[in-house]
């Protein structure tokens, strides 16, 4: 599994944390040298099984061709090139729409077999108060050209979980999207974070974060409707149509190692996490060791996120039987076969059934 971070973004969301820098045709190279560099260095940590890549940021999107076109040539020189089992490629719909249905035939050719397209919302007020660059229009019509250059994975990113997003909002957004008919949505409750514009606005009294009461209706209307619509909810935030789970997302969860290339990227094998520093010129990577009970907590965690969650001798094992029939008695946890798991209409305090067990 292999991940490579792009930290360019054309303007920053109100939400995101994430590391990114306003891209300018000056900074491609010295990335894409870089990102090249690294491959060549690190070949030997990566693994053939899954063979995944998934490029996310920032917008990717806004990488030039001839950049992408290299880091893929240097893959394939390192002796990791594709065809990947799944190659995801995350994009703005604004960078669809501007750059045109050639581009996603391109994308294609290069072997990007899934887009990851955030939407985010098809309310437009709702898009201009998070400082998204497109509108409900331009996303629809991203996903048009995306369809009719050849995209047969497309996955959508909606957000809900908002102070001012009103129910019938959230409903007409949810069904905007199934109407689509992406393979894969993923929905994401919204999070103050430590260094985004929200956390500011916060700060200054300004915005007023959600209630537990709303975030849980808005996240039961999605459950409802996106069942009803055909889709598998396999991950709290994740729905897919059969067949169409994302492999490489799985792999997190399933804590299967992985190489993350870039700045501000993570990796992991066995017991030890990586991160790289936050800097476009000259990033370093630091690196720490987890404990047995670390590795055991995540093992638990990130299993239970899960619709098929966690082996149950593992759970006997290493969890009180009287806090697992205690779960169980309630509803929060359930048996099936040789796996225990949180049924759907508990996913929502999923945080609190874990802490419990760990």
């Amino acid at each position: 599994m292999i991940y490579v971070h792009v930290p360019f973004c054309k303007q920053f969301c109100s939400y995101c944390d994430f590391y990114s820098e306003i891209a300018t045709e000056g900074c491609f190279k010295a990335y894409a040298d870089g990102i090249c560099a690294e491959i060549r260095k690190r070949a030997k940590e990566m693994d053939d099984d899954p063979r995944t890549l998934y490029f996310g940021g920032g917008t990717p999107s806004v990488l030039p061709l001839s950049v992408l076109t290299r880091i893929l040539l240097t893959l394939d020189e390192v002796g990791h090139g594709g065809p990947y089992r799944e190659f995801t490629m995350e994009v703005n719909p604004e960078d669809i729409v501007e750059k045109g249905r050639n581009y996603v035939e391109s994308l294609l050719a290069l072997g990007v077999n899934r887009l990851s397209i955030g939407v985010q919302s098809f309310d437009d007020a709702m898009l201009g108060w998070m400082n998204r660059r497109h509108d409900a229009a331009r996303a629809k019509e991203a996903f048009r050209l995306a369809r009719e250059a050849g995209a047969e994975n497309i996955s959508l990113d909606l957000i809900f979980g908002i102070s001012h997003l009103t129910d019938e909002v959230w409903a007409d957004t949810i069904d905007q999207a199934v109407a689509l008919g992406p393979e894969h949505i993923s929905c994401y409750q919204l999070s103050v974070e430590g260094e985004s514009t929200l956390a500011d606005l916060v700060a200054e009294g300004r915005y007023r974060e959600a209630d537990e009461n709303l975030c849980r209706r808005q996240y039961d209307m999605l459950c409802h409707k996106l069942a009803a619509a055909g889709y598998r909810h396999y991950e709290i935030s994740n729905f897919a149509k059969e067949g169409f789970e994302a492999v490489h997302n799985g792999g997190y969860w399933a804590r299967r190692p992985y190489v993350g290339i870039g700045p501000g990227a993570h990796s992991f094998r066995g017991n030890t996490r990586s991160w790289n520093s936050r800097d476009l010129r000259r990033w370093t990577a630091t690196t720490e060791t987890l404990s047995a009970e670390d590795s055991l907590i995540e093992t638990i965690m990130l299993s239970l996120r899960t619709d098929k969650g966690v082996d149950a001798a593992f759970l006997h094992g290493n969890c009180s039987k009287e806090d697992i029939g205690r779960l169980m008695e309630t509803g929060a946890l359930v048996r099936e076969g040789d796996r225990y798991r949180i049924p759907e209409d508990h996913f929502f305090v999923s945080d609190e059934i874990i802490r419990e067990l760990i």
